[in-house]
């Protein structure tokens, strides 16, 4: 029984986290004007939704109940990303900026989670190394976009 409590802490956290993620992709492609960022936001967001999905539905099959909404530190991250983008020269540079910052704070998240990996089901385990390994990817992706609108004032 404590173990199902802690999994589904540990999850609940993660979906937490996601939903802001997802959140603060929409945010960002409102914000942009590039018509290219604005589509890869959106792509982002929707795979955010994706994983919560993925989280929720592993956390159901295990009789547990789901989070099912963002956080207050996600909202005042967004607010962050709304008033930096509004003061900077290059928007898109200090949204591509925020991006970083909060998915970094996401793969820490996934990283504490699995540490704790022998209390989780095996299949969660699997779900969250590729979910953490594909934040890890788009962090990568955003250093690239952010290289280019710093060569090309996107």
């Amino acid at each position: 029984m404590e173990s199902n409590l802690a999994t589904e802490t540990y999850l609940n956290n993660l979906l937490e986290k996601t939903y802001d993620a997802q959140r603060g992709y929409a945010n960002a492609a409102e914000i942009t004007e590039h018509v290219q960022l604005k589509r890869w936001f959106a792509q982002q967001g929707a795979r955010r939704t994706e994983y919560a999905a993925s989280l929720a539905g592993e956390m159901k099959n295990m009789n547990q109940e789901p989070e099912t909404d963002g956080s207050f530190k996600g909202d005042m991250h967004r607010g962050w990303m709304n008033i930096k983008a509004a003061l900077s020269f290059n928007k898109d540079d200090a949204i591509l900026e925020e991006c970083i910052v909060g998915e970094k704070k996401a793969i820490e998240e996934y990283k504490q989670v699995l540490e704790h990996q022998s209390e989780l089901p095996p299949t969660i385990v699997s779900i969250l190394e590729a979910q953490k390994d594909e934040i890890q990817s788009t962090v990568n992706t955003i250093r690239r976009l952010e290289d280019i609108a710093d060569e090309n004032n996107l």
